[in-house]
C-alpha cells in the first residue's frame, strides 16, 4: 500500500510539470522544398554588401545530404573572402512568434566535408521592438549536430513575446574558411 500511494504522489507531483512543458514550436523543416517556412515566414541568403561580388551567400533546398534521409535540408553557400569588409548569412521570419514560454532555439548543423567550411557563425535574433540578440555556435564539423541555444544567453532580448527574425551571420573576420557550405535542418524552439 505505501508503494502505491508513493507511486501516486509522484505522479501528482510529476504529470503536471510535464502537461505544462510548451510542445515545440517547430519554425522550419524544409520537407517540402518550397517556401515560406512553417510559420509562413519568408527566408533567404543576404549580402553585406550586394554590389561586391566577390561576397556572396546562396541559399537552396538540398535532397542529398537531408538528416534523416528523406524531404529537404537547407542548403547555404557563403564566401567572405572579399579585399572589403564582408559578412552575409541567412535570415528567417518569425512573423511576430511568442516565444516566451520556450527556453532553448534549436536547429540541426553539418559543414560540407569536400567544399569545407566554417566551425563558428553567430545567431542574431530580433524582436519586434528593436531589441538584437547575438550568440556564437562553435564547434561545427561535417557531421550532423543539433545546436541549442538557450534564450537566456541571447544577450541583447528582453522580450520573447513578439519575434520579428533570427540570422545566421558569417564573419570574414571569424570565418576559419572564408568560402564554404554548410547545411541547416529544422530550426525550433523547444
Amino acid at each position: 500500500m505505501k508503494g502505491f500511494i508513493y507511486a501516486m504522489l509522484v505522479l501528482a507531483l510529476f504529470v503536471p510539470a510535464m502537461a505544462t512543458a510548451a510542445t515545440p514550436l517547430l519554425v522550419a523543416d524544409f520537407d517540402s522544398g518550397i517556401k515560406p517556412n512553417n510559420i509562413g515566414g519568408d527566408f533567404g541568403a543576404w549580402d553585406r554588401d550586394p554590389m561586391d561580388f566577390s561576397q556572396t551567400a546562396i541559399e537552396s533546398f538540398n535532397s542529398n545530404k537531408t538528416r534523416t534521409g528523406r524531404g529537404f535540408c537547407m542548403r547555404l553557400d557563403y564566401d567572405v573572402d572579399s579585399p572589403n569588409p564582408a559578412y552575409n548569412g541567412f535570415w528567417m521570419k518569425l512573423n511576430g512568434s511568442d516565444v516566451s514560454k520556450y527556453d532553448n532555439f534549436t536547429f540541426w548543423v553539418k559543414g560540407d566535408e569536400e567544399r569545407g567550411f566554417a566551425t563558428l557563425f553567430k545567431v542574431e535574433m530580433k524582436n519586434n521592438r528593436g531589441e538584437v540578440g547575438k550568440y556564437y555556435v562553435t564547434g561545427i564539423t561535417d557531421k550532423w549536430q543539433k545546436i541549442e541555444i538557450p534564450l537566456t544567453k541571447i544577450a541583447g532580448i528582453s522580450d520573447f513575446t513578439n519575434m520579428d527574425e533570427f540570422v545566421i551571420v558569417f564573419e570574414d573576420w571569424r570565418a576559419s574558411v572564408k568560402e564554404g557550405t554548410v547545411y541547416f535542418d529544422d530550426f525550433q524552439f523547444e
